[in-house]
């Protein structure tokens, strides 16, 4: 079989092997021969397995070996032979196909002798065949059916262009019917369609604009090159003037050796069917890629929403400044302070934002790998103190040289949050309010303002170069790169030992203590106590701001809920302002519907 190279034929980019990126179809091209009817001119098909021993080999169809493969068009096992047309009666007998003395030029693709074409796709052990008709007779069968309803009775007005069809038991049908001008043909012109079959109606339905956008480019391209030779044709040897000089034998030029002729030559393209098979396996192996099933287990978490709305929120602000570039370019003088802000909320963006997605990393190795070893490292008063400044939503300020070393702090910090509650400046060379940012990194000699230092709403975590010996031994063996540096932990606000706190405070610092839990244990813990706690935040949020409840029936939710001490109020308050704007719109409209209120009334 002649093999054509996957890289070379199909220009795709490469991505993760995914056993799931082809689409379980056969793509079909067909024609309606004036002498015999709708014909299966070529089709290529999906094959999951390994071809069958000798196919492209030569051998004939008694010497070559069978093999259990699935057929890729629709699924099945079977028993199929090597892809390996023969002549003579014994091959015409084993073929479904229709037989030699059936055929004419017109309803012929390849030689016969061809062995076809094929391609694989390195990435998923995937095969994609290319022949006149599927050697499984149930295929063939239902190929069959497909080419002649695409060219009899399901055609759109006008005769050309795509329409749907199909059932449950002989497959659902993408077909676009077009014609190629032949200028020895009726009416100067023969009938084509390319079909695409497959047995999941959704998919195909789903797959409809993307179908129709890349078989008319191929269309398009086909009527091109028959459109230069008619032209041609017609130029030497005008038909229109021969023919009414004949008026009177009507039909008997339908008859003679010239009139049926292949698409090849109607094209003048002698890789015609090369180019098709290409064009076929790239369509199969596009459309399949392009629909990704992804399974969720229950509602997504408001994590998951605001991720997803921050990205949306990054496209269009990153659109507007593709749209914006010359005019910025103009008023550079003007904006001067207004683009220093957008570069600081560009630096903001990418740091929050990207690290949700998982994309940003520090530029070194992580210098804290969790929170046990940061608690480690800082000492448990001062972690304790640190970690609820970070829940109470307080500005967490980190003074240092060394960038990757506030970067990594805030990267484990973060966890104890929920998203919508992270508002991350990396590392700026002046101080930044606290409503812009609640993890603020600053260079050594920054100054930070003497209201921010006394505040009970800030704490300032400042790393200095240790003046005694690293012999000193900081918890773990591999702390060596942090024994270098001494950290002092200040607020206006400490926090006292015998201070109950938060509750999900507590648990956190007993799953850090139970060294039997390991590192990836006590990140689960960390998501089940967010979750836990944004799921209180969401019916404060809807008992408070939507439906407007007094102080004392709050106060009586809050004992319900076990958060009604006061830095458990606090911290409900603050990851309130991270719920997701998707849930909070969710939850008005369901408040203004009538439905909505007549139950509630």
């Amino acid at each position: 079989m002649s093999e054509v190279t996957w890289s070379e034929s199909l220009n795709i980019p490469r991505r993760r092997p995914l056993h799931q990126v082809t689409m379980n179809a056969i793509v079909a091209l067909c024609h309606f021969c004036e002498l015999h009817g709708p014909r299966t001119l070529f089709c290529t098909e999906v094959l999951h397995a390994p071809l069958p021993q000798g196919a492209g080999s030569g051998d004939s169809p008694g010497q070559g070996e069978q093999a259990e493969e699935e057929e890729g068009g629709i699924q099945m096992s079977s028993r199929v032979r090597a892809h390996s047309p023969a002549e003579g009666a014994s091959a015409e007998s084993s073929s479904p196909g229709p037989k030699k003395s059936d055929m004419c030029e017109g309803c012929r693709s390849l030689a016969a002798g061809h062995p076809g074409y094929i391609s694989h796709d390195k990435e998923t052990s995937i095969k994609y065949v290319s022949h006149q008709h599927p050697n499984h007779p149930q295929l063939f069968s239902i190929v069959r059916q497909a080419c002649v309803r695409s060219l009899s009775c399901e055609v759109c007005p006008g005769r050309e262009g795509p329409i749907f069809f199909g059932d449950e038991q002989h497959g659902f049908v993408f077909s676009h019917t077009f014609f190629i001008k032949d200028s020895l043909a009726r009416g100067f012109q023969r009938w084509y369609s390319i079909i695409a079959i497959m047995m999941d109606r959704i998919y195909l339905i789903n797959s409809w604009p993307f179908l129709l956008g890349k078989i008319r480019g191929i269309i398009d391209e086909l009527q091109g090159k028959a459109l230069k030779v008619f032209e041609a044709e017609q130029f030497g040897c005008p038909q229109r003037a021969q023919r009414m000089n004949t008026a009177f034998t009507p039909f008997l030029h339908q008859r003679n050796g010239n009139a049926a002729r292949s698409l090849t030559s109607l094209t003048s393209d002698d890789n015609l069917w090369a180019c098709l098979h290409t064009s076929f396996a790239w369509l199969l192996k596009a459309c399949g890629s392009r629909l990704t099933e992804k399974l969720l287990e229950g509602a997504p978490t408001e994590d998951t929403l605001v991720q997803m709305e921050k990205l949306a929120d990054l496209e269009e602000e990153s659109e507007s400044w593709d749209n914006s570039e010359a005019e910025e370019e103009e008023k550079a003088p003007a904006l001067s302070e207004s683009t220093e802000g957008r570069e600081l909320t560009k630096c903001l963006t990418d740091s929050s934002l990207l690290s949700d997605c998982g994309s940003w990393q520090p530029r070194k190795l992580s210098v804290f790998k969790s929170l046990r070893h940061m608690r480690q490292v800082l000492g448990v008063p001062s972690f304790r103190m640190l970690a609820w400044h970070v829940l109470m939503g307080n500005q967490v300020i980190w003074k240092s040289r060394d960038v990757d070393l506030v970067q990594s702090a805030f990267e484990v910090l973060r966890t104890m949050l929920p998203v919508g509650c992270v508002r991350i400046i990396p590392y700026s060379s002046q101080y930044e309010e606290a409503y812009r940012c609640n993890f603020l990194g600053l260079s050594p000699h920054v100054q930070i303002p003497a209201h921010v230092l006394s505040s009970e709403f800030a704490v300032v975590v400042e790393v200095h170069t240790a003046v005694r010996s690293p012999l000193h031994a900081v918890g773990c063996e591999d702390d060596q790169s942090l024994s270098k540096y001494e950290f002092t932990v200040t607020s206006g606000s400490p926090v006292a030992a015998d201070r109950v706190g938060p509750t999900i405070l507590n648990k956190i610092e007993a799953a850090l203590t139970n060294q039997n839990l390991s590192v990836d244990v006590v990140d689960q813990c960390l998501v089940c106590l967010k979750e836990e706690w944004m799921n209180k935040v969401k019916v404060l949020f809807k008992f408070t701001k939507v439906d407007s409840r007094p102080k004392e029936d709050t106060q009586k939710l809050l004992s319900v809920l076990g958060a009604s001490e006061e830095d458990n109020v606090k911290l409900l308050k603050f990851w309130m302002t991270g719920l997701s704007k998707t849930y909070k719109s969710h939850l008005m409209s369901t408040v203004r519907s009538p439905v909505a209120s007549e139950s509630r009334n």
